[in-house]
């Protein structure tokens, strides 16, 4: 059949406004039982237990995703597969890990058939499910009950708001832990040593800053033109003005401000650079992160930052311009 803009899009609509309403249920319900379940996950962490995730048919695929994540904030963890636990998997099991089993009904067969063969092997069992009076949270240790006050499939067949309540409750979990635990952002990036997320964790101010040739600098009492010769010959859109006795950066002069400066009348080439610079530029140090750097072109809407040593001397610069080349923007 023929699709129409203007219903297609209705219809995404209904859809996502459906799975936000059970967001909201969800968040709305958290309680004593959320706060239980993280304690025995930080629990199971400290003691050096794994957490053990398993689910069947979609709800498989959201504990492989949320094995993914707690992994990647440092919480071991692993999938088992509900039919093949059964039959041989049961061997990644041990006293003290701690099995997270997800299903939005709660009474789907192989999962609620795993939680005594896992209690048998001391792993004690949270629940993940739509259903606090189901036979899998009534078994289980703790449960995290998530709402649906329907789904957005229209025969109300096909899991959708249900797999991203669930989805989000699992998240909330890692989140919190992850926070309470002082997870810093070098501590996320030694489980992500590889790709653009390693990348970009692990890069640092003085691995991006221009240096060399490439950073003018020249004591504030210089005339405006030779800054301006100074920046031209760098190729940089800035320059670092330092006092001349303690080397140590007092201001930065930018092609905004000089600029302004023609605004001041003739012989304003001649004049003292100090005139113009800007004092008290942002400053960044050399072992910061890039993401760093980042953070303070989005925050203070600057072009250019001085990166400076212990003492204050500037031994860098980052520009703006560099940072989408190094794809960190």
């Amino acid at each position: 059949m023929a699709l129409e803009t203007k219903t297609v899009i209705a219809r995404a609509r209904a859809c996502i406004r459906i799975e936000m309403e059970a967001l909201e249920a969800t968040a709305k319900e958290l309680g004593a039982d959320f706060v239980a379940a993280a304690l025995a996950v930080e629990a199971t962490r400290a003691a050096g237990g794994k957490l053990i995730f398993s689910g069947i048919g979609k709800s498989a695929h959201i504990a492989q995703k949320l094995t993914g994540t707690f992994n990647s904030t440092g919480v071991s963890s692993c999938f088992l597969d509900a039919t093949q636990a059964l039959h041989g998997d049961l061997g990644l099991c041990a006293e003290g890990d701690l099995a997270i089993l997800l299903s939005n009904s709660g009474q789907s067969e192989e999962i609620v058939r795993l939680v005594p063969v896992l209690k048998r092997f001391g792993v004690r069992v949270v629940a993940l499910t739509a259903f606090g009076d189901s036979d899998l949270a009534r078994h289980a240790d703790h449960k995290l009950v998530y709402r649906v006050p329907r789904e957005a499939c229209p025969l109300e067949l096909a899991p959708t708001a249900s797999t991203t309540a669930a989805l989000a409750l699992g998240d909330a979990l890692a989140m919190v832990l992850l926070e309470g635990r002082g997870v810093t952002r070098e501590d996320f990036a030694r489980y992500h040593p590889a790709g653009n997320i390693g990348r970009l964790l692990l890069l640092k101010v003085k691995d991006i800053m221009r240096t060399g040739e490439r950073l003018p600098v020249m004591a504030e009492t210089g005339s405006l033109q030779e800054a301006i010769l100074a920046m031209t010959k760098a190729k940089s859109g800035s320059i670092a003005l330092i006092h001349p006795r303690t080397k140590k950066l007092a201001g930065i002069l930018t092609d905004g401000d000089f600029r302004r400066s023609a605004l001041t009348g003739a012989g304003f080439l001649e004049k003292p650079v100090s005139v113009f610079m800007t004092r008290a530029p942002k400053v960044i140090v050399e072992d910061a992160l890039g993401v760093d750097a980042l953070r303070m072109f989005e925050a203070h809407k600057i072009d250019d930052l001085i990166v400076v040593d212990a003492k204050g001397r500037p031994v860098g610069l980052v520009d703006g311009q560099d940072l989408p080349k190094l794809k960190i923007v």
